[in-house]
């Protein structure tokens, strides 16, 4: 994936694989796939310096440190998400 950005001050029609188009307001920007970067289209508005392209990098999902683990601390206001029922 890559972000398309519009650097103009003017609305764009982006074309894009499989007869879409993108409408891409000024100084906004989408996610659009490696194959579209490659599109005629896309990279006439970038030699025109009408859009800008930001290659994404790959977040590898896997291990990782403790966030969003579940708190065994039974505190209240913890927001645990789970909703309790019956005596308390």
């Amino acid at each position: 994936m890559a972000t398309i950005t519009n650097t103009t001050l003017k609305a764009l029609s982006v074309s894009l694989p499989g007869d879409k188009k993108l409408h891409l307001g000024p100084r906004k920007s989408a996610e659009i796939s490696a194959k579209a970067v490659e599109r005629r289209a896309v990279q006439e508005l970038i030699e025109a310096g009408e859009v800008e392209i930001i290659e994404s990098q790959k977040k590898p999902r896997h291990g990782g440190g403790g966030e969003g683990a579940p708190s065994s601390s039974g505190a209240r206001g913890q927001g645990s998400g789970i909703r309790q029922s019956g005596d308390r």
